[in-house]
């Protein structure tokens, strides 16, 4: 099973009709109040003006956004298998469904389109908790068969969104983990990893963990307005530096890189991250997936539109003209004049700033089944 919900073979969405950008103004804290349909729809609805103002009426309705509902759901399984060739890790762990932080870019909201749900504003308001996480974590790593590989906390949603201050989900599965002592990384745009340390830091000590913290900007008004519910990337910068101080191998993700708008702080972002103390960096280029498409462009001519054009008109050249490309290979990086230009300045960054490209790697000889003395022999 493929851990990145967009790897799939999938055409490039259709842009959003020429209503929509007028019609659902931003809000404040939401990347879109779009409820887009997603692509599993057995009905599709168009907007129709029947002279009496429904169509302002339903974008005044549109724009009233609803507060975030956490759904609690029971699970089967908690390990997700990767076998996609470009992804650095063999196993994953997503606590939660949806993300509150509302990232517009986020490959991953086409996976509430599974839910039945919209990968548009339901993918941030609308987030299902996987309450019983840990337990079956520890059902699997109990097992008999159950061999350890590279493990990634956070692929698809973020594991400590607002939510996680209330559940514990994700500090759950970590004591899991700790207890097996058992490796893995865990990638966030959240501060609330530093409440995790306690744990944490003996196991990187070990080299049983490893940190990635996703920075997108340092401008804190673009922040707003691309990741609106995410910490600040000042707060973020704090972060790295409290997981340093604390002895955790700590990396930073520039991603995703979106021209002409985040792209020219390349090598700011990654010399503030190794001024906070991270020893390792990577970067993904914008990846517009399925429904992730027209949302973007609709955000794109909301808030950037003297650029809008110009944006879309470099994607697509990385992109071998399309607005997306799902090949492996190619997904991450792009193709094409300007996706080197774009390596070449990222690589000489990492040199000069003395920063890996490598990731970090960890131990996966300490591991021990939980619930097992170590050198107790088995029955059967």
């Amino acid at each position: 099973m493929h851990s990145d919900p967009a790897a799939a073979p999938a055409p490039c969405a259709p842009a959003p009709p020429a209503l929509v950008p007028s019609a659902l103004a931003p809000r404040k804290g939401r990347g879109t109040v779009w409820a887009i349909e997603h692509r599993f729809s057995s009905m599709q609805t168009q907007a129709l003006d029947d002279g009496w103002g429904s169509l302002d009426q339903a974008a005044q309705e549109e724009h009233v956004a609803p507060g975030t509902r956490v759904i609690e759901e029971s699970v089967r399984s908690i390990l997700t298998g990767n076998d996609s060739p470009d992804i650095g890790f063999d196993l994953s762990i997503n606590p939660y469904r949806g993300c509150e932080h509302g990232c517009i870019y986020c490959y991953a909201r086409p996976t509430h389109s599974y839910l039945n749900l919209s990968p548009g504003l339901d993918f941030e308001t609308r987030i299902i908790a996987k309450v019983n996480a840990a337990e079956r974590l520890r059902e699997t790593l109990s097992g008999r068969s159950y061999t350890p590989l590279s493990l990634n906390i956070g692929s698809a949603t973020d594991a400590y969104q607002p939510a996680e201050r209330k559940l514990g989900i994700t500090r759950g599965v970590i004591e899991v983990l700790s207890q097996a002592r058992h490796p893995f990384s865990v990638i966030t745009k959240s501060a609330m990893i530093e409440r995790d340390l306690d744990l944490i830091a003996p196991m990187a000590a070990d080299r049983l963990a490893a940190a990635y913290v996703s920075i997108t900007t340092l401008d804190p008004e673009l922040a707003r307005k691309l990741e609106p519910r995410a910490a600040s990337p000042a707060r973020r910068l704090r972060t790295i530096e409290a997981l340093a101080r604390a002895g955790v191998p700590v990396g930073v993700s520039v991603s995703p890189v979106i021209p002409f708008l985040n792209e020219p702080e390349l090598e700011k972002i990654l010399a503030a991250a190794a001024e906070a103390g991270a020893t390792t960096a990577f970067s993904i280029v914008l990846r517009l997936p399925w429904e992730v498409n027209p949302l973007f462009q609709q955000w794109l001519r909301q808030h950037v539109p003297e650029r809008a054009d110009r944006v879309m008109a470099r994607v697509r050249e990385m992109r071998g003209g399309k607005d997306n490309e799902h090949r492996f290979g190619v997904r991450m990086t792009g193709q094409g004049v300007w996706a080197q230009l774009l390596r070449q300045r990222f690589e000489k960054a990492c040199a000069r700033l003395g920063l890996s490209r490598q990731r970090i790697e960890l131990d996966l000889s300490r591991f021990r089944p939980p619930g097992r003395v170590p050198g107790q022999a088995e029955l059967f």
